[in-house]
């Protein structure tokens, strides 16, 4: 396969990353339920125990890191729910996901 239509620095998310971020997405997906975000605002680090997620996936989160979720194999459907939490703007996540800012990131990739 080519590396043509490849964007650098993009993670991708293949059986590998989906088995390697189960945990991850399986807690995030958990955060339709108002209970669970509950349980998330209340005491995050607990909550994210419940999951059994490493050191450095609870990180990830606990930072709001979102290209290091992707990268931990988080899916950008499923971990869209924790920035539904704080809310984060979509803007912001796809800034982060390209390392720009969002300023930069308006401009550059929306053209406005």
């Amino acid at each position: 396969m080519s590396d043509t239509g490849k964007i650098a620095q993009t993670p991708l998310f293949d059986r590998k990353a989906n088995i390697r971020g189960y945990k991850l997405n399986k807690m995030a997906m958990a955060l339709v339920e108002e209970h669970n975000r509950q349980a998330f605002k209340d005491n995050e680090e607990a909550y994210l125990d419940r999951f059994g997620l490493d050191a450095v996936t609870k990180a990830a989160v606990m930072s709001r890191d979102w290209h290091e979720m992707v990268r931990l194999g988080g899916n950008l459907f499923f971990i869209l729910k924790i920035s539904a939490i704080d809310p984060t703007p979509i803007i912001s996540i796809g800034a982060a996901q390209a390392g720009m800012t969002p300023e930069d990131f308006i401009k550059n990739r929306l053209g406005k």
